[in-house]
């Protein structure tokens, strides 16, 4: 089942500050190729801008332009990132 209900956005300071709320969640990252990362957080806002901020990881080597994220409770996390990563096979996620 894909991402519920928020669509995508632009992976930038400024579209995160607008569009990612501060609440538990998972998250997504890609870019126009592929399905970059898929994670979960306490605050969603909050750990993209730490993505944002990171130096030479394997992620940022995979030049994400995309975000998306769905709200859910952290009980739900390791199933619903599970299930994610099934679908989307991001790269950063092997």
């Amino acid at each position: 089942m894909p991402f519920e209900g928020y669509g995508g956005f632009t992976f930038s300071p400024v579209s995160v500050h607008r569009n990612a709320p501060s609440v538990a969640g998972v998250y997504g990252l890609s870019n126009s190729r592929e399905w970059v990362f898929v994670g979960a957080s306490y605050d969603i806002r909050a750990t993209l801008m730490e993505h944002l901020g990171e130096g030479d990881t394997a992620l940022k080597s995979r030049a994400p332009t995309g975000f998306t994220f769905e709200i859910c409770n952290p009980a739900q996390f390791s199933g619903r990132v599970s299930r994610l990563i099934s679908e989307y096979a991001p790269v950063c996620n092997k």
